[in-house]
């Protein structure tokens, strides 16, 4: 199915986003409210499902559907498809899933250039650079998308042709030059593929489409998808849309805006943008764009457009703040001029830091937009972790700015602090990440890092901006990640980093990141608790002086008046028992008795136990013991006060509590005084094969009735403790597997139950 928008026909909205995919509900949307959209049409997801079923082919129903869009299209624009006199109809062709998934699957620019369109688009434009430019780009990403030879060939002969010229910068280059690098290109295609590059306009666009449908399987997407638990089922659609260019000189240009801060949520319009450029410069990073307003570009020595086209910027923001109030939720827009004029070409909602969730969210409500229990249903839960992560102590980061370990300062992309072993590609962080931390430094990150993203700690990139791949895929990622620290210089020849006269090795040396400051470090450097564990924990912050608590603490609050039911914890300490009732836990649903023995002398008090020859050597080990589970469940009490907890009696098999390889079984036998062959004789003899039909549950107590009369001791004299010094203890037991018929009633009379 073919879903037009734009123009004088517009068949789709937001509604339709499982359809068209959220790309092309939205432009569909926009154009709907009269914002000005190039017109195109969308292949729907179910033509991706369709195309998959039929052995990955187009049904001819749809190769009409399309050929009929593509007429309206022409006649929309007033211009012809492949045209050799004139302008010709130039289209892009994008992927959009019903879910964000920026930078995971193919999009092809300028399509519909060939040796014959590309002299009319020159003569037609008066721009002959402009359109040799465009024609390079199309040879580009049509042959890494579609024909599969990668875009890396055709970068190494740009900076070759660069380097030859003199030329610093690709704005530099000059039409004669573009034209020659176009004939190399060529020639490369047909050395790589053994083919000419397709100059069949049409033959291009069924290629593109094919390889958009295609991406929905790549092994980027996949990992996205499983990484955000997205189903395999949904596809992609297909946006087919008439190109406008932003690098046809200096009144044109292109960028990518957020109308808040996707950082920290602030409400200020926030975004990127690249004078003579096509959009996918400014999401690559190969070219480190400039701010968009004033206030950002305070301080940097950049131009914004706020100065630069005051015009657009004015327009941009009313256009912004429309799409905000219509969505009712923060936008991240992606735009285009085209000599003086202004076209969106997507907005969706954007991605954002946990922290900015929480603001944002907050924010929307304070000012009429959303209600509260809307709110919550936009903050993932999962992505609330992220505000526990650990940070920087300012300290150690003044101390080491004094000593010079301060390399380099970037943009603060995603925040939080990360610290691991540099990793120069997504394969190197792969496999360095099963050793211990890394961090990914990259001149630019790809859809194809995506790997090597989920396995570092952080990321850190050498160009782009906070719109970058690095940026927007680390913030929905909730990974720290520092952009634009143009100081790094990376070789990845030689597996090095440098910064400032220094060299650090990758694989071998360590650094330190702070998403949130942009700062980055020489060495290690230790993590703290965050501002809330600060308040809520440690006490060492005051709630008034942590607007970042005040936020989390609304949250929580909502929450509660919204909720059906309560909520428990697992807590095993009264530490644990503490924090989750700081953090509004109501009770504890499980505590587990056997987590309470595995430090220090417990542990050797445990092992005596079950070495013990006979039950006098029993009940003699868990007399060592007693004191410790008493304390242990009073202090959960204590933290508990008033609130129930739920706990299991010692439950897993005897042999998990002893050393299984050889030489903690001599080092056990020193510290107990016993021989290493009692040791051993005793692990087998407790071995269980399949604890489910041994030990597990209450059946323990059948077999050692001591263990169990000690634990409830242990709680029933906590509890009585606790509620001497006036705590309300509330204990209850754990209805552990296999409690029932006559092990059930044994262990009742065995402990007085």
């Amino acid at each position: 199915m073919s879903i037009s928008f734009g123009a004088d026909r517009n068949e789709g909205g937001a509604h339709l986003r499982n359809l068209l995919g959220g790309k092309g509900c939205n432009l569909a949307e926009m154009a709907g409210l009269g914002i000005p959209v190039p017109p195109g049409f969308t292949l729907t997801t179910e033509v991706c499902t369709d195309y998959y079923r039929q052995g990955k082919t187009l049904s001819e129903e749809v190769r009409a559907q399309v050929l009929e869009a593509l007429a309206w299209l022409e006649s929309a624009r007033g211009l012809k498809f492949g045209a050799a006199q004139g302008q010709p109809l130039l289209l892009s062709v994008r992927s959009g899933a019903r879910v964000s998934m920026p930078g995971m699957m193919d999009t092809v620019l300028n399509l519909g250039l060939n040796d014959r369109t590309v002299v009319a688009l020159a003569e037609a434009s008066g721009n002959p650079r402009f359109a040799w430019d465009s024609y390079r780009r199309f040879i580009t990403m049509y042959t890494d998308v579609v024909l599969g030879v990668h875009s890396s060939n055709f970068e190494a002969e740009l900076e070759r042709m660069k380097e030859q010229s003199g030329r610093h910068l690709d704005t530099e280059v000059t039409a004669e030059e573009w034209q020659a690098l176009v004939a190399t290109y060529l020639a490369l295609v047909k050395d790589e593929t053994g083919r000419p590059f397709p100059q069949d306009p049409l033959e291009q666009l069924w290629g593109a489409i094919h390889a958009v449908f295609e991406s929905w399987n790549t092994p980027r997407a996949v990992t996205y998808r499983k990484l955000n638990r997205f189903s395999d089922e949904w596809g992609t659609a297909v946006n087919v849309q008439s190109m406008v260019f932003g690098n046809m000189g200096d009144d044109c240009g292109t960028g990518v805006a957020f109308t808040r801060d996707p950082a920290t949520g602030e409400k200020r319009f926030y975004g990127e943008y690249l004078i003579n450029a096509q959009g996918e410069d400014v999401v690559a990073g190969t070219r480190t764009p400039q701010p968009i307003t004033r206030a950002q570009a305070e301080g940097t020595g950049l131009t914004s457009l706020e100065e630069a086209m005051p015009g657009m910027q004015q327009e941009l923001l009313a256009i912004a703040d429309r799409l905000e109030r219509h969505f009712k939720e923060m936008q991240d827009i992606e735009f285009t001029i085209e000599r003086g004029r202004l076209y969106m070409l997507q907005t969706r909602t954007g991605k954002r830091t946990a922290l900015a969730g929480i603001r944002i969210a907050i924010d929307l409500v304070d000012e009429g937009l959303i209600d509260e229990a809307t709110a919550l249903k936009r903050l993932d839960a999962g992505s609330l972790s992220q505000l526990l992560a650990p940070v920087f102590d300012h300290r150690e980061k003044e101390r080491l700015r004094k000593e010079g370990q301060l390399l380099t300062k970037g943009l603060n992309a995603g925040p939080g602090a990360a610290t691991g072993i540099i990793a120069l590609t997504a394969e190197d962080a792969e496999a360095m990440a099963k050793q211990g931390p890394v961090l990914l430094v990259r001149v630019e990150t790809s859809p194809e890092d995506i790997a090597g993203m989920v396995a570092a700690e952080g990321i850190l990139t050498a160009r782009g901006g906070m719109t970058s791949h690095a940026a927007v895929v680390a913030r929905g990622m909730g990974k720290p990640c520092v952009c634009g620290a143009s100081g790094i210089q990376i070789d990845l020849a030689a597996r090095t980093m440098r910064v400032d006269g220094r060299t650090f090795k990758a694989g071998e040396d360590w650094i330190s990141i702070d998403g949130s400051t942009g700062e980055v470090f020489a060495g290690k450097l230790s993590p703290h608790p965050p501002e809330v564990n600060q308040v809520l924990v440690e006490k060492r912050l005051k709630p008034e002086d942590s607007p970042l608590y005040q936020r989390f603490a609304k949250i929580l609050d909502w929450s509660a008046r919204h909720r059906r039911m309560k909520v428990r914890t697992n807590a095993d300490t009264p530490q644990d028992a503490a924090v989750a009732r700081a953090f509004g836990a109501e009770g504890i649903g499980l505590c587990r008795t056997e987590h309470m023995f595995f430090e220090g002398d417990r542990i050797i008090a445990v092992r005596e136990m079950i070495l013990a020859a006979d039950l006098h050597g029993r009940r003699a080990a868990l007399t060592k013991l007693l004191p410790m589970q008493r304390a242990d469940f009073e202090g959960i009490f204590r933290a508990m006060d008033g609130l129930p907890v739920n706990i299991r009696l010692l439950d897993p098999p005897l042999h998990e509590f002893l050393p299984q390889d050889a030489e903690g079984q001599a080092e056990m036998a020193k510290v107990l005084g016993v021989s290493v062959e009692t040791v051993h004789r005793r692990v087998e003899q407790l071995h269980e094969f399949n604890p489910m039909l041994g030990h597990r549950g209450c059946r323990l107590g059948v077999t050692f009735p001591e263990i169990y009369r000690m634990q409830v001791r242990a709680i029933v004299e906590a509890a009585l403790d606790a509620g001497a010094a006036g705590v309300k203890a509330v204990p209850g037991d754990h209805d552990p597997p296999h409690r029932h018929g006559a092990g059930a009633d044994l262990v009742e009379d065995g402990t007085g139950g």
